[in-house]
């Protein structure tokens, strides 16, 4: 699942946490809170992913321009 984004990780978070509210079996319900927690800290690390590249693509982008300068 390489390349996934925060919103496919957040939307079936939602999605996890959806099925929790309509689950009337306890350990159904457990379970999609276990999915919801899950793919809440797939999307919060895919965040953090995305916003370290970004730093990393800025921090390249300025040492290219003062080589180049």
């Amino acid at each position: 699942m390489a390349g996934q984004t925060y919103e496919f990780y957040s939307a079936r978070a939602a999605e996890a946490a959806a099925d929790a509210q309509a689950a009337t079996l306890d350990n159904v319900r457990d379970r999609a809170l276990r999915a919801e927690a899950t793919w809440q800290a797939l999307a919060d690390q895919a965040r953090a992913v995305a916003e370290q590249r970004r730093k990393i693509a800025a921090t390249k982008a300025v040492e290219n321009a003062s080589e180049a300068g």
